[in-house]
């Protein structure tokens, strides 16, 4: 199809629309190509943090040996279901190899200064293109409902504070005050100040309408089907709606990523991690600041009148079937720890496929073998 342009994106999630905003500030013609809406996938229901304080990898020392004893509980945070496929067999393979401090302390200090930065930029977007996104920045209260659980907190946060991520640990009592929403069982907690949230499909659908506004175009409903390469670049795409010619193309599809890059023979270690997210509107007495319930491994984020919990991660490839085993574990993680009350507000249960890479790094950069790729 006759769109010139200096720059294909393939996903119009965060990545891929962040992209094209970047690349069109430096002066860059860009098309973005979408199978669905803007930010329809795992961009539209997450949690919407912005926090270096979860930079520890999901990979480390027993992170294995948990998953394994999860693997048999389909109500856990992390739930694997096990199925005939050499990708999953692969993944955990590499992930059982990276649950180890050495490879930890290799990855932190690179997904550390990731998450400031991100931070940063994300803090300078809001401010500049005047997006409405209920964007703060009141910190991360995480909570301990078990002296075993607020140990391996307190030892997280020492790691992370050798990497430049400041914290306090809180007492019960500090909790309260803190936080007036959490009950009084829970016996502490760690927070982190410097951390952020926001609603995140507003964010991306009004930086996509910016990057539109500014002449970039956005083609909605159109699948990525093959590619035509000559000799070691791309030039073109084949859609379901024609053919795109292509200079240079940036692959930011997600937990899809996988699929599409063996079109072109190229094999990338990502799993798609299933997440539930549950979005109340107007509940009663809701916390002021997100906070992580951590035993649970829950998510709880205020959105302006809306309040959202997010959590579990599911291995069981890539479908949107919604569990209401894992959705009931979510409400009574958070029974168990804030007094809020949920029962008369109305609620929207969504799930959403993110991208996993089994050492937790992001993968950036050309291929090896495509030049323009």
């Amino acid at each position: 199809m006759n769109y010139p342009s200096d720059v294909l994106v393939i996903g119009a999630g965060i990545i891929g629309v962040c992209a094209a905003y970047y690349l069109q500030q430096e002066g860059r013609r860009v098309v973005i190509l979408e199978k669905g809406d803007v930010g329809s996938g795992s961009s539209f229901g997450n949690a919407g943090w912005l926090v270096p304080s979860h930079s520890v990898p999901l990979a480390q020392p027993g992170a294995f040996l948990q998953a394994v004893k999860w693997m048999f509980n389909p109500e856990s945070p992390f739930y694997i279901k096990l199925r005939p496929s050499l990708e999953l067999a692969s993944w955990l393979w590499k992930f059982r190899s990276a649950a180890n401090e050495h490879a930890v302390r290799t990855s932190l200090p690179a997904v550390v200064d990731f998450s400031k930065i991100s931070l940063d930029l994300y803090e300078d977007l809001v401010i500049r293109e005047e997006i409405d996104c209920y964007y703060e920045q009141k910190g991360l209260l995480t909570l301990y409902e078990t002296i075993r659980g607020l140990e391996i907190g307190t030892a997280e946060a020492a790691l992370l504070e050798e990497y430049g991520v400041s914290s306090a640990t809180l007492n019960s009592s500090e909790v309260s005050q803190l936080e007036p929403a959490v009950k009084s069982r829970i016996i502490g907690g760690v927070y982190h100040s410097g951390d952020a949230h926001l609603k995140p499909d507003n964010l991306v659908r009004e930086l996509a309408a910016r990057f539109v506004s500014k002449g970039g175009i956005i083609h909605t409903g159109v699948d990525a089907l093959d590619f035509t390469t000559n000799g070691d670049s791309i030039s073109s795409v084949k859609t379901n709606k024609g053919q795109y010619s292509i200079k240079q193309v940036v692959l930011a599809t997600g937990a899809w990523s996988s699929g599409i890059a063996k079109l072109l023979n190229l094999n990338l270690p990502i799993q798609p991690g299933k997440g539930y997210s549950i979005t109340f509107d107007d509940p009663m007495n809701p916390p002021s600041i997100p906070i992580m319930l951590a035993e649970a491994k829950v998510g709880v984020t205020p959105m302006g009148s809306k309040l959202r919990f997010a959590g579990t991660l599911e291995l069981s490839g890539l479908n949107t079937y919604i569990d209401s085993k894992r959705v009931r574990a979510i409400l009574r993680a958070g029974e168990r720890y804030l007094l809020s009350d949920f029962s008369k507000s109305t609620h929207k249960v969504w799930c959403g496929m993110r991208p996993l890479s089994p050492d937790n790094l992001p993968l950036i950069g050309r291929t090896g073998r495509l030049s323009n790729l």
